[in-house]
C-alpha cells in the first residue's frame, strides 16, 4: 500500500453555528428561508439545511416580533426598545424606522397588499401603519391585557383585522370604519385564559382561536358566533388549519374515513394543534374529534418531572407542500411531512434544524462512509447530524443527565454501534442503525468522562470515570436487535489513577489500553486483565487526551501544560515534545498513517503538525472559545471540531485542490505575462498597463509610465490608460506612486502620473478610494521635499547662467530670443526710476508702508526667476 502524501492545509468547508435563540420567527412566502431572532441579530436561514445566508446586526435590542412583506423583499422587526424597523433584505440595510407603541411590540403582520403593517404590544394597543410613509393609519384600543397575536384577513378586499390578547378575548376590527365606536366589529370572549394563537380557514369565514385554557374555539365570521368548542386537554401554543390540496389534506381525509361520525363535509374544518405535551394532533371541528395524535413526542425530556417537560412554542404551515414547521422550547425547528405508505399515509419528522447546541463535549463520525456525526452537547441526548446538510437526523435519548463522552464502531453484522458515558454514572450502548438503546451498564461511582471501543474485535469497550477506576465491559451476549436495553457486564476493573480519568484509548490490536488522568500521568495497561505495563510521567498539568499511534509502538498525550508529547511504550520515555499552543491542549489525534497529527486547545486553535520534523504546518482560528471536541474520519480523514462556543466546524483536506489552484494560477500568470509582453511590443500601452495592474507588477507599471513620459504627446496615452482602471486598481496606483515618490530617481515619473490622475478623477471619487487618507499622508511630505529641492536648483542655476554668459560659452542668441531678452532688459530699466523714487520717499517718510515695495520687489524677482528658468530649459 502506497504511503499517503503529507497534508499541507485544511479548509473549513462547513460550519454549524447558533442561528436561533428562541423568540420570534417568520417563514418566507415560498418556504425557502426562515428569518429568526438570534440574540440582538436576525438570521436569514436556509430552510433546507440551516445554512445562515445572511445576518442583520441589531442594535442591542431584544427582538419580540418579526414580519415579512408578501414579496419577501422587506423585513419588519421590533423589540423592547419600541422601535419598528424596516429592513431591505437585498442590501441588509435599515431603510425606515419609527416608534409608535408605549411598550414592547409583541406581534406584527403585513397586509396582503404589502402597504400596511399591523402591530400589537404590551400597551394593549392595536396600530396599523403605512409602510412607505411610516405614519399611523389606524388606532384601535379596547383590549384589557397584553395583545400578543394579530392577523389580517388573507383576502385583500376584506378590510378586517383580528387580534388576540391575554385578556382572553379575540377582537375583530373594521379597517374601513370612520366612526370610532364602530371600529370593533365583534368581541369574541369564549376563552377563560390568554389567547395564544389565531388562524383563519381557507375560505376566510371560519376563525380558530387557541388558548392556555386548553380549548380551541371555532368562530363563524358571518355572524361572529362560536360554532363549537374543542377541548384539547393541554395548554396550547399554536393552531393552524389544513389547506385543501396539500398532503396533509389527503392525510386527514384518510383519517376521516375511519371516523365513525360523519357530518356534512362542507361544514367541517380540519386543524392542527401543538402545545405543552410536544405532540402533533389533527382535529375535526364537527364533533370535536381528534383524528390523529402522535404516539410519542419527538422532543426529548430528561426526567418525568412536570417542570422539565419541553413542548412546542409555535408552528407554521410551510407553503409549496414543504410540510409543517414546529418550534420547540429548546430552540429547534421540526419539519413534519406526510409519507405515502402502501397501507396508509404516515406523519414523520422529516427534518430537524437545531438552533443552538450549547457547549460541545465530544463528537465522533459514524459508519464506514462517515456520512453522520454524533455530537454530545450539554444535554442528556446525543444528536446525530447529516454531514452533507448539517441537519439533525435523529437523537439518541435515554440518559438522565448530561452526556460527557462517546465512541462509535461498526459491528461484524454491519450495524453502527455507539457507546456513551454520562454524569448519571451509567454507560449506554446504542444501535444507531435502529436508533435504539440495547444495553445499559452501571457500576461507576462518578461521572463517566471517557469511553472507547475495541479497535479490532469490537467485543468490548472500556470506560474511565471520576471515581478513578478503569472498567472493561463485555459485549458478549448482547443482541443488536434487542427492543429493550440489556444489562452490560464488566470483565475487569482496576483503580488506575489517583485522580479523575479524563481519557482512554485502545491499541489497534486490542492488546493495550491507555488512560490519561488529572494526576498529570498516563498509564498503559495490558488487556484483558488490566495488568499495569508502564506509567508515563513528564507533564506538568493534567492530561486531557491519549491516543495510540496507528503504526508505531508509541502513545500521544495532550496536556494542560500547553504541550503534546509522544512516548515509547517499551520504556515510557518521552520521544518528542510539541510546543505551540498558548493554552491547554484538549485533544490530539493522528492522521496520515501516524506521520502527522492535529490538535486543538483552550486557545480556540486547531493545529496541523508533522511528527518527523516536530513542525507546526498550519494553524486555524475558527472558534471563539475552548475547542473541547475533535473527531477525525478514518476513511476521508475529514476533521470536525466543536467547543464552548457551540460551533461545529467541518474541515476537509485541501492539499490537492490548493496544488491544482496554484498550478492553474501559475499557468494563467504565465499566459497573462506573455500577453503583457506582446502588448508592450505592439506599443499598446493602455492594455499593457491594465495587464500589469492585474498581475500586480509595480516595476513593470513604472517602466511603462516612464516609457510613455519619454514619448511625444504622451499625455493622451497616459490619460487613456488611467481611465481604464478600476477602483481597486486606483488604490494600487496610489500605493505605487507613494513608493516611487520616496526615490529621487523615480519621483518625476510619480509626480507626472499623480498630476494626470488628479486631473482625471474628481475629488468625490478620490475620497472613495480605500485608504486614501493614509496614502496621501505618505505622498505629501516627499512631494514638498522634491519641490524645495527644485527651487534650490533653480536659484543655483542663476549663477551658472551668468557665468556661462560672461564666458561666452552659451550659444549666440537667435533674433527672437534677443528681442525677448531686450524687452526684459527694458522692463528692468523702466523699473529702476520707480524704485529710486520709492527709496527717496522711504527716506523721507520711514513710517510709510514698506510692504508695497517688498511686494513689488518680489513680483519683479518672480518674473525674472521665471524668465531665467525658461532660459535654463532652453540651454
Amino acid at each position: 500500500m502506497a504511503p499517503q502524501s503529507l497534508k499541507k492545509n485544511y479548509k473549513c468547508s462547513r460550519s454549524l453555528k447558533q442561528f436561533y435563540s428562541g423568540g420570534p420567527f417568520i417563514v418566507s412566502s415560498d418556504g425557502s428561508f426562515i428569518a429568526c431572532a438570534c440574540g440582538d441579530a436576525i438570521n436569514i436561514v436556509d430552510a433546507s439545511d440551516s445554512y445562515v445566508k445572511s445576518t442583520i446586526e441589531g442594535e442591542s435590542d431584544t427582538l419580540t416580533a418579526l414580519a415579512l412583506s408578501p414579496d419577501d423583499k422587506l423585513l419588519f422587526s421590533a423589540g423592547h426598545s419600541r422601535q419598528i424597523r424596516v429592513w431591505d433584505l437585498e442590501s441588509l440595510k435599515c431603510i425606515r424606522t419609527w416608534k409608535g407603541h408605549e411598550g414592547p411590540v409583541m406581534g406584527m403582520a403585513c397586509h396582503a397588499s404589502g402597504g400596511l403593517l399591523a402591530t400589537v404590544g404590551a400597551d394593549r394597543k392595536v396600530l396599523v401603519w403605512d409602510v412607505d410613509g411610516g405614519f399611523c393609519t389606524h388606532y384601535f384600543k379596547g383590549h384589557k391585557g397584553v395583545v400578543s397575536s394579530v392577523l389580517f384577513h388573507p383576502d385583500a378586499n376584506k378590510n378586517i383585522l383580528i387580534s388576540g390578547s391575554d385578556d382572553a378575548t379575540v377582537r375583530v376590527w373594521d379597517l374601513m370604519a370612520k366612526n370610532t365606536e364602530k371600529k370593533c366589529l365583534a368581541i369574541l370572549d369564549k376563552h377563560f385564559s390568554a389567547v395564544t394563537s389565531i388562524a383563519l380557514s381557507e375560505d376566510g369565514w371560519t376563525l380558530l382561536s387557541a388558548g392556555r385554557d386548553k380549548v380551541v374555539n371555532v368562530w363563524d365570521l358571518h355572524c361572529y358566533s362560536c360554532k363549537t368548542t374543542v377541548a384539547t386537554y393541554e395548554v396550547l401554543e399554536a393552531v393552524t388549519t389544513v389547506s385543501s390540496g396539500s398532503p396533509f389534506a389527503s392525510f386527514v381525509a384518510s383519517l376521516d374515513q375511519k371516523s365513525k361520525k360523519k357530518k356534512n363535509s362542507s361544514e367541517e374544518t380540519h386543524f392542527i394543534t401543538l402545545g405543552e405535551r410536544g405532540v402533533v394532533r389533527f382535529w375535526k371541528s364537527e364533533g370535536s374529534v381528534c383524528l390523529y395524535e402522535q404516539k410519542a413526542s419527538d422532543i426529548t425530556v430528561s426526567s418525568d418531572d412536570e417542570e422539565s417537560k419541553r413542548g412546542f412554542t409555535a408552528a407554521a404551515m410551510l407553503p409549496s407542500n414543504r410540510g409543517l414547521l414546529c418550534v420547540t422550547a429548546d430552540q429547534q425547528f421540526f419539519i413534519y411531512s406526510v409519507v405515502e405508505n402502501v397501507e396508509e399515509p404516515e406523519l414523520v419528522l422529516s427534518k430537524r434544524l437545531v438552533g443552538y447546541n450549547e457547549e460541545i463535549a465530544d463528537m465522533k463520525f459514524l459508519g464506514d462512509e462517515e456520512q453522520f456525526l454524533a455530537v454530545a452537547t450539554n444535554l442528556e441526548e446525543v444528536r446525530v447530524y447529516d454531514v452533507a446538510t448539517m441537519s439533525c437526523s435523529y437523537v439518541l435519548a435515554g440518559h438522565k443527565e448530561v452526556v460527557l463522552s462517546l465512541d462509535t464502531c461498526v459491528s461484524s453484522s454491519g450495524n453502527i454501534l455507539v457507546v456513551t458515558g454520562s454524569k448519571d454514572k451509567t454507560v449506554r450502548l446504542w444501535n444507531a442503525t435502529s436508533q435504539s438503546c440495547i444495553g445499559v451498564g452501571t457500576g461507576h461511582n462518578g461521572d463517566i468522562l471517557a469511553v472507547a471501543f475495541a479497535k479490532k474485535s469490537f467485543s468490548f469497550f472500556v470506560s474511565g470515570s471520576g471515581d478513578r477506576t478503569l472498567k472493561v465491559w463485555s459485549l458478549d451476549g448482547i443482541s443488536e436487535d434487542s427492543e429493550e436495553p440489556m444489562n452490560l457486564k464488566t470483565r475487569s476493573v482496576v483503580a488506575a489513577h489517583d485522580k479523575d480519568i479524563n481519557s482512554v484509548a485502545v491499541a489497534r490490536n486490542d492488546s493495550l489500553v491507555c488512560t490519561g488522568s488529572e494526576d498529570r500521568t498516563a498509564s498503559i495497561w495490558r488487556l484483558p486483565d488490566l495488568v499495569h505495563v508502564v506509567t508515563l510521567k513528564g507533564h506538568k498539568r493534567r492530561i486531557f487526551s491519549v491516543e495510540f499511534s496507528p503504526v508505531d509502538q508509541c502513545v500521544m498525550t495532550a496536556s494542560g501544560d500547553k504541550t503534546v508529547k509522544i512516548w515509547a511504550i517499551s520504556d515510557g520515555s518521552c520521544l518528542k515534545t510539541f510546543e505551540g499552543h498558548t493554552s491547554s491542549v484538549l485533544r490530539a489525534s493522528f492522521i496520515t498513517d501516524g506521520t502527522q497529527f492535529v490538535s486543538c486547545g483552550a486557545d480556540g486553535l486547531l493545529k496541523l503538525w508533522n511528527v518527523n520534523t516536530s513542525e507546526c504546518i498550519a494553524t486555524y482560528d475558527q472558534h471563539e472559545d475552548k475547542v473541547w471536541a475533535l473527531a477525525v474520519g478514518k476513511k476521508t480523514e475529514m476533521v470536525a471540531t466543536g467547543g464552548g462556543d457551540a460551533v461545529i466546524n467541518l474541515w476537509h483536506d485541501s492539499t490537492a485542490s490548493d496544488k491544482e489552484d496554484e498550478f492553474r494560477k501559475e499557468e494563467e500568470t504565465i499566459l497573462r505575462g506573455q500577453e503583457l509582453e506582446n502588448a508592450v511590443l505592439d506599443a499598446e500601452y493602455t492594455k499593457a498597463i491594465r495587464l500589469a495592474f492585474e498581475l500586480r507588477r509595480p516595476h513593470k507599471v513604472y517602466e511603462l509610465f516612464a516609457g510613455l513620459c519619454k514619448k511625444r504627446e504622451s499625455d493622451d496615452q497616459i490619460v487613456k490608460a488611467l481611465q481604464g482602471l478600476e477602483k481597486e486598481e486606483y488604490r494600487l496606483l496610489f500605493e505605487y506612486l507613494r513608493e516611487w515618490n520616496t526615490k529621487p530617481n523615480r519621483c518625476h515619473i510619480a509626480q507626472f502620473v499623480l498630476y494626470q490622475t488628479f486631473n482625471i478623477l474628481p475629488p468625490t471619487e478620490i475620497v472613495q478610494v480605500k485608504g486614501i487618507g493614509e496614502l496621501l499622508e505618505g505622498l505629501i511630505p516627499y512631494s514638498q521635499r522634491h519641490f524645495n529641492r527644485m527651487d534650490r536648483f533653480v536659484r543655483s542655476s542663476f549663477l551658472l547662467d551668468y557665468t556661462l554668459g560672461e564666458m561666452s560659452v552659451i550659444d549666440p542668441e537667435t533674433e527672437t530670443e534677443y528681442r525677448k531678452d531686450k524687452k526684459i532688459e527694458e522692463e528692468i530699466i523702466a523699473c529702476v526710476p520707480a524704485m529710486e523714487q520709492d527709496t527717496e520717499a522711504d527716506q523721507k517718510n520711514p513710517s510709510r508702508k514698506r510692504k508695497s515695495q517688498k511686494s513689488k520687489d518680489k513680483s519683479n524677482k518672480k518674473r525674472l526667476v521665471a524668465e531665467s528658468q525658461g532660459n535654463v530649459i532652453a540651454v
